[in-house]
């Protein structure tokens, strides 16, 4: 067991000048000390490349605007460590967050980890985000010396399942990434390198419900920064028929349909989006044509599902307005 590896610190920025420093500062005041930080500027107009210059233990790469996936790529063809660790540059690292991952992944010689966050909200306060993850629920059982192991098949049905763990939370081997970050990706980039991992070979994990760092929520994150009708568009419509047709041939039948199924449902619940919200007939009939074209019987018993869905949330909406006011 190699206990200090080398850990190579990838943060991919555009244009967070006002945010970067605190990315930078949380990866040098680790508690852990065997580390490589490597900024790669994905094309940023501000004055991102000034301000790197006040760090001179971070290494800075420029690249035009490419996208955060082949700025991550290019962080990583630059890294030198045996571990990976990919942090956004508007999060931020508690203190101990490299010393308690690594001495987990090293400790039990695991492919990944990944840690707990508090989340900020854009109104009120910040929140524990995965202790309300309802694909880790059925996993707290096991939680011994504040972490949670899981073994190939647990790891492979839940990222079929679900992402739960942004770049910023993981901690990698790098030994055991395929291919880097899919930069055919709009949102999931993230995701589609995880099951491209856990497809190829047997991988074990482990996280724990422990908070060891920030999410900072603003109106350009890839993610939080979006409206749901653009999530559904780009990360459980497009990325995720992207990472079926990519990975196909190793998931399992059942693993597919588990996949299929959320496509479709994603598919429907655009299509009535575009319908009521936007009035887009067209682009509603397309949608539900795309859905029909992989499974007539599923989609029509999805339809009402969806339209059941959307109208017990608004009454739902409605009775809390009236508490409000009342």
């Amino acid at each position: 067991m190699n206990v200090y590896p080398l850990v190579s610190i990838i943060i991919p920025t555009f244009n967070r000048a006002s945010k970067l420093p605190d990315a930078i500062e949380s990866a040098i005041n680790q508690t852990y000390k065997n580390t490589q930080i490597i900024v790669v500027d994905d094309g940023s107009s501000d004055e991102t490349a000034d301000l790197v210059k006040k760090y001179p233990q971070v290494a800075y790469y420029y690249q035009k605007n490419a996208g955060q996936a082949s700025a991550r790529n290019k962080g990583l063809s630059f890294a030198n460590g045996e571990v990976i660790a990919s942090l956004d540059s508007d999060d931020m690292w508690n203190m101990d967050f490299l010393e308690k991952c690594i001495y987990k992944l090293e400790s039990e010689q695991l492919d990944f980890v990944f840690a707990n966050w508090s989340q900020d909200a854009k109104i009120g306060s910040s929140w524990d985000f995965l202790i309300n993850d309802p694909f880790l629920t059925s996993y707290f059982e096991k939680q011994k010396n504040n972490w949670i192991n899981l073994e190939n098949h647990e790891v492979r049905s839940l990222y079929i399942q679900s992402c739960p763990s942004p770049s910023s939370s993981m901690v990698i081997r790098k030994s055991s990434i395929v291919s880097g970050w899919d930069e055919k990706m709009n949102i999931g980039d993230d995701w589609a390198m995880y099951l491209e991992m856990i497809l190829s070979k047997p991988c074990r994990a482990a996280f724990t419900l422990e908070k060891l760092w920030r999410k900072r929520v603003d109106d350009i994150n890839v993610y939080d920064g979006r409206k749901w009708s653009e999530v559904l568009e780009f990360l459980h419509i497009a990325d995720l028929k992207r990472n079926m047709d990519k990975l196909g041939h190793l998931l399992q039948p059942a693993e597919l349909r588990i996949l299929e199924e959320r496509y479709m449902s994603s598919l429907v619940e655009l299509s009535k989006h575009n319908l009521l919200r936007e009035f887009k007939i067209i682009d509603s009939l397309k949608l539900l044509g795309t859905s029909f074209a992989v499974d007539i019987p599923f989609t029509l018993k999805t339809i009402p599902n969806i339209l059941f869905l959307g109208l017990n949330r608004k009454l739902k909406l409605g009775k809390k307005k009236k508490v409000i006011i009342s």
